[in-house]
C-alpha cells in the first residue's frame, strides 16, 4: 500500500463538518440483552453499567450503533470483532475531533516555520 496524499483544507473541513454533525460524544461501549435483540452489543450515549440491562430497562434512544445482534442475527460481522468495531466507533467520537485538531495545529507550526504543508 503506498502512501495516502495529504489531506486538503478542503477535506479535512469535511470530516470536520461531519463529525460535528453526529450525535454529540462521548460513546461508549454497551454490552445489552433482551428476548428481541439477543447479545446486543452498541454503541451508546451513556456508559455501560455492567448488568447485561435488558429492554425497557434501557432506554433505545441512547443507542447510536449496533454492531452485534445476535438474535435474530440482522447486525453482525463475519471476522467476528463485534467489540473490537464497537470500541473504535465509540472512540471515534472524541479522537476525530482531536485528530482533525493536531492536524491543524501541527500546520500552523509549519507555516510558522515558513514550511507549507503538501497537499495531494
Amino acid at each position: 500500500m503506498g502512501t495516502p496524499n495529504p489531506l486538503t483544507d478542503e477535506e479535512l473541513a469535511v470530516i470536520e463538518e461531519l463529525a460535528g454533525a453526529a450525535t454529540p460524544g462521548p460513546w461508549h461501549v454497551r454490552q445489552l440483552d433482551d428476548d428481541f435483540a439477543m447479545s446486543l452489543v452498541a454503541i451508546s450515549t451513556v456508559p455501560d453499567t455492567g448488568a447485561d440491562e435488558r429492554w425497557p430497562d434501557f432506554d433505545h434512544r441512547q443507542i447510536v450503533a449496533a454492531t452485534l445482534v445476535q438474535q435474530p442475527r440482522y447486525v453482525d460481522v463475519a471476522d467476528e470483532r463485534w467489540d473490537e468495531n464497537a470500541n473504535f466507533i465509540a472512540n471515534a467520537r472524541q479522537d476525530i475531533p482531536r485528530l482533525i485538531a493536531e492536524i491543524r495545529r501541527l500546520r500552523r507550526l509549519l507555516e510558522a516555520n515558513g514550511q507549507k504543508p503538501e497537499e495531494g
